[in-house]
């Protein structure tokens, strides 16, 4: 297998895996969000430790943890993505599955905006024309359903300022190292979660049945894989291929919320999303223009890459 057929073989796995997590983890009720969460955060860490002996990777890790700003980066990533791993738990656990899927679709065009106003980078006309719809659909939906999107503005935010992190890190925090740093950080986040949850509501991991347990005791592992294997992808193939392919995600998450979940789509919620579709083709659209231009040598603009 060539270099971009594997980095675009291992990219589509993640982004088919995270389109199925809802279903992973709607199979772990009755366990709450709070819950699986902090057990997601303490097996991951427990996994890649794992990984990381196997892969010998500890002298990494070690001399990452000498390095005082690396580690602090690392910090930061790990309070981002725990603010999506729990927004999206409550969005998913609640019947919501398909707000997180609006969040995911115009997650590549607020990254975009990060990389103008914080970055400094330049914008190319149609990227401004689809964060203008995409900001449009976002009116359109508080207006006209009602329902300010917390969820999907959440997730938004957090992963697109995580990837903003991650660009700060750079090549010098290896996958596995990074995500076992960021769990780290928020061991002592998921500790205090399970105390509370189990002073409250009473924990359920080990009290319902083995398969349940063997559910629950499998999230860090389907936490790090697709992670693990969005860095392989992303490592080979060029930016703006990623960009097209990580729309799989957010698609499979709406088609699971729709057809298999059943939740409400009311006549006001499909003009918002279709606006948001709108604003995905202009933005596809743009990245196919610049990579054909950049292929055949044409000037174009600095593209955006927070990932």
């Amino acid at each position: 297998m060539s270099t971009k057929s594997g980095g675009v073989a291992y990219t589509i796995g993640a982004y088919l895996l995270w389109g199925v997590l809802p279903l992973y983890f709607l199979a772990l009720v009755p366990t709450g969000p709070w819950e699986v969460v902090a057990w997601r955060v303490l097996l991951s860490f427990v996994f890649c430790c794992i990984l990381l002996t196997v892969m010998r990777g500890w002298p990494a890790l070690i001399a990452i943890i000498r390095q005082p700003r690396l580690l602090g980066w690392t910090a930061l990533a790990g309070v981002l993505i725990y603010v999506n791993w729990q927004t999206f738990l409550i969005g998913t656990l609640t019947g919501h599955v398909i707000e997180t899927s609006l969040g995911y679709f115009i997650n590549p065009i607020f990254t975009v905006l990060l990389g103008v106003f914080v970055l400094r980078e330049r914008v190319r006309p149609l990227q401004w024309v689809a964060i203008g719809v995409a900001a449009l659909a976002v009116v359109v939906i508080v207006i006209a359903y009602g329902t300010f999107p917390w969820i999907a503005l959440t997730l938004t935010a957090s992963f697109g300022v995580y990837g903003l992190v991650k660009k700060q890190i750079g090549a010098a925090v290896d996958a596995t190292s990074g995500l076992t740093l960021e769990s780290f950080w928020l061991i002592p986040i998921a500790l205090v979660t399970l105390i509370i949850v189990g002073q409250t509501d009473g924990l359920t991991f080990g009290q319902i049945s083995p398969l349940h347990t063997m559910l629950v005791a499998g999230a860090g592992i389907a936490t790090a894989v697709p992670l693990l294997l969005f860095a392989a992808g992303t490592r080979r193939i060029d930016l703006s291929l990623v960009g097209m392919l990580q729309f799989i995600t957010p698609v499979m998450q709406f088609v699971v919320g729709w057809a298999l979940l059943r939740e409400p789509m009311p006549l006001e919620r499909w003009i918002g999303f279709t606006i948001v579709w709108i604003a995905i083709v202009v933005f596809v659209a743009d990245l196919l223009i610049n990579s054909r231009r950049t292929h055949t040598g044409s000037p174009v603009t600095a593209p955006v890459d927070l990932v």
